[in-house]
């Protein structure tokens, strides 16, 4: 009878502890690997000697777009995933990535600080009355705004594309990277809608070395809406190419000027399309069919 009993209870035991396992399994089937012990891919080595032609642009990734939609979300932390901002600011922040002045010139010369990031993104300190409650009083406090990841809407991405004749075909690699960041100017003045939007104000933040950022990319995982079960890094992203964008400047005569320096609305557009079938032309000029 003993054994009958204790027979039961383990079975009930087993029962229990078998649903408590199967409980903590329902979101997930199998083990992810780490993708912290991910590497990024190797790039093809590039000689001078082999660089027969290059361009360097600029081109805008704007989150709005539906495609670029899995580099602004999640806006909060899910399933181990961040944006790409919260990435890029973590990075700063700890010490990984290097942050460059985005005002100035493009060549990552002039290194700024996450305290000046911070800055640029609106974070400043303010004095507040706050109420002590020791003593029941109003006390002037020093208290330091946050910082709205979620005004940037936009990326710069710096690129060059180059044909290599070792390779026989042209090749893309990505410089540098720029949030930009789109805040509403502040105003206390009660303005009509027209002038509200002429208050929203675009500022680059800061400029990161693609290469540099590379291995903090491939670390981490960005939302694959094809499948759940092949999960893409940021690297892999860019990469491959899963983006949307537009191209805004080129390497020119005129200082790099851009686009919108010389032409507006519809020719802008026209213009930034006829760079963009000037590098894609160029390789398919080179063959005879």
């Amino acid at each position: 009878m003993k054994r009958l009993i204790v027979s039961s209870l383990l079975i009930a035991f087993g029962i229990v502890g078998s649903l408590t396992v199967n409980a903590q399994q329902l979101d997930q089937l199998f083990k992810r690997e780490d993708s912290q012990n991910r590497k990024p891919v190797s790039l093809p080595a590039v000689r001078e000697a082999d660089m027969i032609w290059s361009k360097t642009v600029w081109r805008i990734i704007d989150l709005r777009e539906k495609m670029n939609q899995p580099l602004y979300y999640p806006e909060t932390e899910v399933d181990g995933r961040i944006n790409l901002i919260n990435l890029l600011m973590k990075g700063i922040k700890d010490g990984t990535l290097t942050a460059y002045d985005a005002s100035g010139d493009e060549e990552f010369k002039t290194q700024i600080t996450y305290d000046q990031v911070k800055k640029i993104f609106g974070a400043k300190k303010v004095t507040k009355k706050v109420r002590n409650f020791d003593t029941g009083e109003m006390e002037d406090r020093v208290v330091e705004s946050e910082m709205r990841s979620d005004e940037v809407k936009q990326f710069w991405l710096k690129e060059i594309w180059y044909f290599d004749k070792q390779l026989s075909s042209l090749q893309v690699r990505i410089l540098g990277i720029c949030p930009i960041r789109e805040y509403t100017k502040d105003t206390n003045e009660q303005t009509t809608e027209a002038d509200a939007q002429q208050e929203v104000l675009r500022t680059p933040v800061c400029w990161i070395s693609y290469p540099a950022a590379r291995q903090l990319l491939v670390n981490n995982e960005v939302f694959n809406p094809r499948n759940d079960a092949q999960r893409l890094s940021y690297d892999d992203l860019f990469i491959q190419r899963n983006f949307q964008s537009y191209i805004v400047k080129e390497s020119n005569t005129y200082n790099n000027r851009p686009i919108t320096a010389y032409l507006s609305s519809e020719e802008a557009m026209y213009e930034s399309k006829r760079i963009e079938d000037e590098i894609f032309n160029f390789e398919q000029d080179l063959w005879e069919y």
